[in-house]
């Protein structure tokens, strides 16, 4: 299991993001390009003492990113598409990817993968913050796939 987050755009969400990848022994990947540096006070700030911790990987693009992926599922979030992620059969290998906090995923990857899913939420509210979005998709997939640390 890894978590990708695609042109992601707010510091402090990366860095709780790294932070939960760190706690659950999980890799980060990251595509280019990012809304902030990497030695963002906000980004190591959100992240605390877990950055020496975290397996993140960079990558310059959603190609790179794609060699990285070497063929696993790849599993697309959304707010308003795809399966539940309580009825989702996540398994051991896939990649779960967020999109941006502003626009979210582009709509051609939609077309081109498959796997969509959604965390389901009260009629008329639009969204949840990105990153308790990867925590709670991050959660359901190791439960499911039988990935949680003991």
């Amino acid at each position: 299991m890894e978590v990708v987050l695609y042109e992601p755009e707010i510091p402090p969400n990366t860095g709780n993001v790294a932070r939960l990848c760190a706690a659950m022994g999980i890799r980060l990947n990251l595509v280019e390009p990012l809304g902030f540096s990497l030695e963002d006070k906000y980004l190591k700030r959100a992240g605390l003492d877990y950055w020496q911790h975290v397996d993140v990987k960079v990558h310059k693009d959603w190609e790179a990113l794609l060699d990285h992926a070497d063929g696993r599922r790849l599993i697309l979030s959304s707010a308003r598409r795809g399966e539940t992620c309580g009825q989702f059969g996540f398994e051991t290998d896939d990649m779960l990817v967020l999109g941006p906090e502003t626009r979210g995923l582009p709509a051609k990857f939609f077309e081109a993968y498959p796997h969509h899913v959604r965390i389901p939420l009260r009629h008329g509210l639009r969204s949840i913050n990105m990153s308790t979005a990867a925590g709670i998709l991050l959660f359901e997939a190791l439960r499911v796939s039988g990935g949680l640390p003991e």
